[in-house]
């Protein structure tokens, strides 16, 4: 583009913005729409996609024509620079628009069936009746370990025991478990 285009340009730019001259903008939109459009399909965008952003783009000139500043840059730059954060906003929108097709919360799960909760209730009720049976000392040992979350060493200093002590509770305390639960009748 020669520097007299580029003055006729700004100069259709500057009677948009003082007078909101619409044969001039006719002039600018029948000159610069078409290679928006083009250089937006070139980009991936699908046509009828890229045309509705050029409508965005053409509004921003006539709405903000003012704001364009021939110094700075040509009206070609600042117009595609428009439509370029136009596309990448339009992008950003389209990503977050789709729902992802393998998200975990999208997935059907079966409902447990009766005889299911029946069995882990029954479960359940085995490892309580199992827990009951354990020695005190053993269980203060489970409990300050699985339920606590305290380390061996710390039950062994919190309890003044042995750590081979605090060790040999807890592994007979699921020795214990281990007999029980496996053979619930106590046989």
């Amino acid at each position: 583009m020669d520097v007299d285009e580029r003055d006729h340009f700004a100069g259709l730019v500057r009677a948009v913005a003082d007078e909101r001259d619409q044969a001039a903008f006719t002039v600018l939109f029948d000159y610069y729409a078409p290679r928006l459009k083009s250089w937006l399909v070139k980009r991936s965008m699908r046509p009828d996609d890229a045309e509705e952003l050029v409508q965005e783009v053409m509004a921003v000139l006539w709405h903000r024509a003012g704001l364009y500043d021939p110094a700075r840059s040509s009206l070609s730059t600042w117009l595609f620079r428009i439509a370029r954060n136009r596309r990448i906003d339009a992008e950003r929108r389209a990503r977050h628009k789709y729902l992802d097709v393998y998200e975990p919360l999208f997935f059907v799960t079966e409902a447990p069936g009766a005889d299911t909760i029946f069995e882990g209730e029954e479960r359940d009720a085995q490892v309580r009746a199992a827990l009951a049976d354990i020695p005190g000392e053993q269980m203060e040992m489970v409990r300050a370990a699985f339920f606590l979350g305290q380390s061996h060493s710390e039950i062994a200093s919190s309890t003044g025991l042995p750590l081979g002590t605090v060790k040999s509770r807890i592994r007979l305390a699921f020795e214990r478990l281990r007999r029980v639960l496996d053979d619930p009748s106590g046989e």
